[in-house]
């Protein structure tokens, strides 16, 4: 059966039907999925595994039979565990039908099939009795059921579902305890993804400060977690004014509750400071006596142990509702509120007379209110755009080339999403700024937004919006006036990729008829760039893992390798590579450009070519990003901004995310008097502005 499927074209603009096999669903989750990295885990497999046996030999010794329930099983691995640890039987629950349907194949391939029985059910669907799922209420109780945040992907509400109807009471749990850590810093970094900080510009009549609505200014921001790879975070980037913290742990041999609740911590700031961010983690203890750890601590923490790499759990940033000024040795409370799937924090000062804060009290079934944004800027702007925006060298960027196109007589049109640039052009003197803001996000009412900021900058008279796709504009909405400067940085929210934004290119194109003969095009280009890359662990995510702690999981690696060829492993997939190091093997190679002083060729662009490996290593993939040429020498990168040549280590925009096109097979490159080379061709299409790779070795 096939399915038409919508979907706006992130490049071209337009909305296309496409027709989809009715697997494409189930590819796509294959493909994008963490197994292979949570396979790849030696650190969480091997203390899984320690808990395992800890859990079925505790029950034995009491003389009882091991009945194990296994609950978000994926591959089997836990349950074969518990099997191999001498469990009598085990339930193993998985929701997702493809992944219960392949778990059945390894147990039975691992030898398993009378030990095991996968269900392919939501857990709260789980019957037990003779007729049900399940015989009998197990005695152990295995899950892996945490994300980064520990509880968004529901852990609560099923571990109190399962102590309610599914388990013994007094049973073995394995993880027994998590415990979530918190510490407060200060970091200009990290706060630059929730406010907008004020620009400054040096204008004909002296300098200009462009400011934030005060709506935005005092917004809580968006509630969904920013999960990060914090070990990539250098100190300099940030500075702890507390120690780490306890925050509060949660006992899942015990009856769990879900119900929103808050915990309170004292705290005693160990150096004065702007109170912003509180990065949090956790740790699980596979056993009572807490002697089985598995821990997400960053490298600060515990400096002298080895990290584990992992993507499926990394750290959290929250971001306080507001800056608050803290001194050394004050007392000061933290409240971590949550519900059923999100966490969130508030600092306040003690009073006088206040009742000390024990480690970790909470008060369950309290009412607290998520936070929620209101300002509207959060939802337009996503963090790492935030950054972007508040990167001060890049806007000098914008300044200096605006400075050498703009005239006092200059008609001025930018189309880019949430962008200051109109603001930055009338600053430097446009005699006429309108903007089109064309991304297809309508719930988010931008146009709102800005007439806020605009009046916050008393800028209501000066400066234009025109609600209308680039299509449809008509010369009135120009007031019968031709463009002689378009402007775009460009930025789309509808980007995922880094060439969906030449969808400029395209708005460029359906505009052409209301620019000037002599327009200034700003960018005047851009070109794609493309490097040969070794990833330090980003490799992981993408490689097969044939046996784990002693399974065979091939199937598993099958069943990824099906659904990459189904389409993904054709395609480049985004990935913020500041989180992710990686070293070159080749120079960064450009291998398309695009002239955006012209209209959209009707024929494609291709090239093909190679490039040569100059360092030894193994060529994981190749990594593409886009730079746009604003003017006469000056250019701003998405990607590569800057490359140590002995070692090959990169620098990375931090703001975007880069293309990365893994490559099927890996080559080690080890003798360079015989350069190996890397064959590419690619090949944009201007019809459906997809760009098609390949790469031989």
């Amino acid at each position: 059966m096939k399915t038409f499927c919508g979907r706006a074209n992130p490049t071209t603009g337009s909305m296309e039907w496409l027709e989809e096999g009715e697997d494409y669903d189930y590819h796509q989750e294959i493909a994008r999925s963490r197994y292979a990295d949570m396979l790849h885990d030696k650190d969480r497999n091997v203390k899984y595994y320690q808990g395992i046996r800890a859990a079925v030999s505790r029950v034995k010794e009491r003389g009882e039979k091991a009945i194990v329930l296994d609950i978000g099983t994926g591959t089997g691995l836990l349950s074969m565990m518990a099997a191999e640890a001498g469990a009598d039987f085990c339930y193993a629950i998985e929701v997702f039908k493809p992944m219960a349907n392949a778990a059945v194949k390894i147990v039975e391939k691992n030898g398993f099939s009378d030990k095991i029985k996968v269900i392919n059910k939501h857990s709260t669907e789980v019957t037990v009795g003779p007729d049900g799922d399940m015989q009998c209420r197990a005695n152990i109780l295995v899950t892996e059921l945490f994300d980064t945040e520990l509880i968004g992907e529901g852990a609560l509400p099923t571990y109190e579902h399962a102590h309610k109807y599914l388990v013994q009471e007094g049973c073995e749990a394995v993880p027994h305890r998590a415990t979530v850590y918190v510490q407060l810093v200060e970091s200009k970094r990290m706060w630059s993804w929730k406010k907008l900080f004020p620009v400054r510009v040096e204008a004909e009549d002296g300098e200009k400060i462009l400011v934030p609505p005060s709506e935005m200014e005092n917004c809580p921001g968006v509630p969904s977690v920013c999960d990060i790879q914090l070990n990539q975070m250098p100190s300099s980037d940030f500075t702890a004014l507390s120690d780490v913290v306890t925050m509060f742990s949660v006992d899942f041999s015990k009856p769990v509750q879900s119900a929103s609740t808050y915990y309170r911590v004292q705290l005693e700031p160990v150096k004065s400071g702007k109170a912003q961010i509180v990065l949090s983690w956790w740790d699980i203890d596979m056993d009572p006596s807490g002697m089985i750890n598995c821990t997400m601590a960053p490298y600060w923490v515990k400096p002298t142990s080895t990290l584990q790499w992992r993507d499926h759990w990394m750290q959290c940033v929250y971001f306080l509702p507001n800056e608050e000024p803290v001194l050394q040795g004050e007392e000061l409370y933290l409240t971590a509120c949550r519900d059923e799937y999100s966490v969130w924090y508030s600092l306040q000062k003690a009073r006088e007379g206040e009742n000390k804060a024990d480690g970790g009290e909470h008060q369950a079934g309290v009412r607290v209110e998520s936070p929620v944004c209101r300002c509207r800027a959060h939802l337009l702007w996503n963090r790492p755009r935030l950054g972007e925006l508040n990167d001060q060298d890049r806007t000098r960027q914008y300044i200096k080339a605006l400075r050498k196109v703009l005239k006092t007589d200059s008609v001025c049109l930018c189309i880019s999403d949430g962008s200051l640039l109109p603001v930055l052009a009338h600053y430097l003197g446009a005699k006429q700024v309108q903007c089109l803001q064309p991304s297809r996000i309508d719930l988010y009412h931008p146009y709102e937004l800005w007439q806020a900021f605009l009046k916050a900058n008393h800028l209501e008279d000066k400066i234009k919006i025109i609600e209308a796709r680039p299509e449809l504009l008509k010369p009135s909405h120009l007031e019968d006036k031709k463009v002689s400067v378009l402007v775009g940085e460009p930025f789309f929210t509808t980007s995922l990729l880094p060439w969906h934004n030449l969808y400029f290119w395209y708005a460029r194109t359906a505009v052409s008829a209301h620019l000037a003969s002599s327009v200034t095009v700003l960018p005047q280009s851009a070109s794609l760039h493309m490097m040969i890359v070794q990833f330090q662990d980003l490799w992981r995510i993408r490689s097969p893992c044939g046996t784990c702690e002693g399974f065979d999981v091939q199937t598993m690696d099958d069943m990824i390798k099906d659904s990459l060829n189904f389409r993904e492993s054709k395609e480049a997939e985004p990935h913020p590579l500041w989180e992710y190091p990686c070293k070159s093997l080749s120079d960064p190679q450009e291998v398309l450009t695009f002239d955006f002083t012209k209209a959209v060729p009707e024929h494609c662009l291709s090239t093909e070519g190679s490039v040569n490996l100059l360092r030894k290593g193994k060529s994981h993939g190749a990594v593409l990003w886009m730079e746009y040429h604003l003017a006469a020498d000056i250019s701003v990168s998405t990607g590569l901004m800057q490359m140590s040549n002995e070692k090959g280590n990169c620098e990375w925009n931090p703001h975007c995310k880069q293309a990365v096109y893994f490559f099927s097979s890996v080559i080690e490159s080890e003798i360079l008097s015989d350069p190996t080379a890397v064959t590419y061709a690619i090949n944009f299409d201007t019809k459906t502005g997809e760009i098609a790779m390949d790469f031989k070795l």
